[in-house]
């Protein structure tokens, strides 16, 4: 069951993103009556034991739950930068030559390369395949002579669950993260 399942987006009651949680992790938040309200048309059965009186057990989750917390898990950190999130973000394209390429064939560039003061941070990141990142080595583009083909920028939250969801995501968790990414205000 769980493969056919996508992970459910999890809002706090405001009707900002959070997380994605597991099915699981949803009917435990419906069965502790933490749901808050539901958004998107998408919904679960969920299909359990038997009744006392001999009648299956089951529950409808939806794939958006906007949940009372006691503390919200992202608040306005920066999302955590990790190779896929930023593979992902840049289209798995190496932002030098342009060339798309798998995952195994891609690095993380440093704009500003560390060894000269640069941070490890989305501002400051880029996808780059490994020829080119030798190629440019500790230098800015710049010196390198290999100008990027886009900017660095630190996604927000909405985008950044967009971008780690690997594509398993309904058509109503993606157009509610779209609408949150473009207007920066979530809508129910």
């Amino acid at each position: 069951m769980s493969a056919l399942i996508p992970p459910i987006l999890k809002l706090d009651a405001g009707g900002l993103p959070v997380e994605w949680v597991s099915w699981q992790d949803a009917v435990t938040l419906y069965a502790r009556e933490r749901v808050r309200w539901e958004a998107g048309e998408a919904r679960f059965t969920i299909r359990g034991g038997t009744r006392a009186d001999g009648s299956p057990s089951s529950m409808q989750i939806n794939a958006i739950i906007a949940v009372h917390d006691r503390k919200a898990k992202f608040g306005r950190r920066t999302p955590p930068l990790t190779n896929r999130a930023l593979f992902e973000r840049d289209g798995y394209l190496c932002m030098y030559c342009g060339r798309k390429h798998r995952a195994s064939e891609l690095s993380r560039d440093h704009v500003v390369p560390v060894a000269r003061g640069g941070r490890d941070v989305w501002t400051n990141v880029l996808t780059a395949c490994r020829t080119c990142n030798c190629r440019k080595d500790d230098r800015t583009p710049e010196e390198a002579k290999m100008l990027p083909l886009a900017l660095p920028y630190e996604p927000d939250h909405a985008r950044y669950l967009l971008l780690i969801a690997s594509g398993r995501v309904t058509g109503c968790q993606q157009a509610f993260l779209e609408a949150l990414a473009k207007t920066g205000r979530a809508s129910h």
